[in-house]
């Protein structure tokens, strides 16, 4: 009797994770049934994000849906206090579609593994750094132009 219990309980741990893993695929790909990106739309030719719900310290997925395509981005607030925007790809791995995830103060390529500590976001472009995203801030609000955005659309 105990065998059996202990084999459901597993049974149900490797659906949970096989489940989950269908749901939020840890590659950060669009191939699971939910993304961790967030849809936005343009208002007037700009998207606004409240900085209070982007200045936590973590990284922030989104994606702009452009004549069918889908263009992924993320914002983080680095140590330094500043807001930053990158696309969720790079001039060399993005044909795999990964993107970046967080550890700590660095974006991770999930792709090639390379980090990159998250004060450099925007300010260093090229390799397998996140491609930047230009953005500004206007009272409480970052502001990126959907035409900045589209800019992006190679990658994607």
């Amino acid at each position: 009797m105990q065998k059996k219990s202990m084999l459901l309980a597993f049974l149900v741990v490797v659906a949970a994770v096989t489940v989950t893993g269908m749901l939020y695929p840890v590659d950060g790909s669009s191939f699971g049934l939910l993304s961790r990106h967030k849809a936005v739309k343009e208002v007037n030719g700009e998207i606004r994000l409240a900085l209070g719900e982007v200045s936590d310290g973590k990284a922030h997925y989104y994606s702009y849906e452009d004549g069918g395509k889908t263009i992924k981005f993320f914002v983080v607030k680095s140590p330094d206090g500043v807001v930053r925007a990158a696309f969720d790809a790079c001039d060399v791995c993005f044909p795999a579609k990964k993107g970046y995830s967080q550890e700590g103060d660095f974006m991770l390529c999930i792709n090639c593994g390379r980090k990159f500590h998250s004060t450099q976001v925007n300010e260093v472009a090229g390799g397998c750094n996140p491609a930047p995203l230009a953005r500004q801030t206007a009272g409480e609000d970052l502001v990126i132009l959907a035409a900045d955005i589209k800019s992006g659309g190679r990658f994607f």
